[in-house]
């Protein structure tokens, strides 16, 4: 994974830069292709803000969050958002490729039914 990091009104930190690649890092093993992260640490009066652009073959994903006493929960938090971003699409795309379509129409008529046989309707 290439990871780019820019620091925007704070001071370049080696700590921060090996907390986020040993983060991310972690995320490449989920990974079928190359990645391209584009990292965004800054401050903002008490605010510690870290953002992402992720790109991944097919994937894209954006995500942003914010911490105001520290900058490594911040890190974590985004690292956390993603992996469950990528799990998603990972998900999504093992139920198409296996056919188990469904409608979610059908799933509601379900449930209803179910619902009002259990009442005694």
């Amino acid at each position: 994974m290439q990871i780019s990091i820019t620091f925007k009104n704070i001071e370049s930190s080696d700590a921060v830069k090996s907390h986020i690649h040993e983060k991310f890092d972690r995320l490449d093993k989920m990974l079928d292709y190359p990645a391209d992260a584009h990292i965004v640490v800054s401050i903002e009066k008490l605010r510690n803000i870290v953002d992402i652009n992720f790109t991944c073959d097919k994937i894209k994903i954006y995500a942003k969050e914010e911490s105001e006493n520290n900058m490594y929960a911040a890190i974590d938090a985004l690292t956390d958002k993603v992996k469950l971003q990528i799990k998603k699409y990972k998900d999504k795309q093992r139920r198409h490729l296996a056919g188990d379509k469904q409608s979610i129409k059908s799933n509601e008529m379900e449930m209803s039914e179910a619902l009002l046989n259990d009442k005694g309707f």
